[in-house]
């Protein structure tokens, strides 16, 4: 009697059990195309094609890299170069029409006020690199290298001092623009031109 018992308790568990298993919920089914091999369906499904690459030898994973950091500082400090380019030209122009020093003096230092409220904050958060690369395009907008441009504008004490200060950093005021070692610049910023992102 028992027996019967626990197989008829067997036999119910395992027909709610199927019945279960092959309930589902409403919206839960999925439409796949499918491929019939014999007795069986196969759901097939289509990827999108993508491309697997190995990974770069260290050495070229390196130069990208540097590459990627030199091309970084250029698009940041670019903008500034060409602005110093511009600003550097109207004093020009305006410290000819000066007659005394005392107006020069006082046309210079309301300029500098002005830029320091305009630039001030901006050039105060570049990297000590990108200060770098800002130096030799500055070099390379106006043909004077940073040292020429502070002597000439503040005087030769200011010059030296801003020069000291630059090498505790590791930079130099006097850095040049050269087409031959700095022909990476060279190319990021002929790609910033083709964009028209600066004229």
């Amino acid at each position: 009697m028992l027996r019967l018992a626990v197989c008829c308790l067997m036999f119910f568990l395992c027909l709610t059990g199927r019945s279960f298993a092959q309930q589902r919920p409403a919206g839960d089914s999925v439409a796949v195309r499918a491929i019939v091999v014999g007795t069986d369906t196969i759901p097939s499904i289509t990827l999108s094609i993508f491309n697997v690459y190995d990974r770069l030898p260290k050495r070229l994973r390196k130069e990208r890299e540097r590459w990627t950091r030199l091309r970084n500082a250029v698009y940041v400090t670019y903008p500034y170069a060409v602005s110093a380019s511009r600003v550097l030209k109207d004093v020009g122009r305006d410290l000819d029409r000066c007659t005394s020093k005392k107006q020069r003096k006082e046309y210079l230092a309301s300029k500098e006020k002005e830029l320091k409220a305009q630039f001030g904050d901006k050039l105060e958060n570049l990297s000590v690199y990108q200060g770098k690369v800002l130096m030799k395009l500055i070099h390379r907008e106006t043909g004077e290298n940073c040292y020429e441009i502070i002597k000439e504008l503040k005087g030769g004490f200011n010059a030296r001092m801003y020069q000291t200060v630059a090498f505790f950093f590791g930079g130099n005021l006097k850095s040049e623009f050269n087409s031959q070692d700095d022909r990476d610049i060279e190319l990021i910023v002929q790609e910033i031109q083709l964009y028209n992102r600066f004229n």
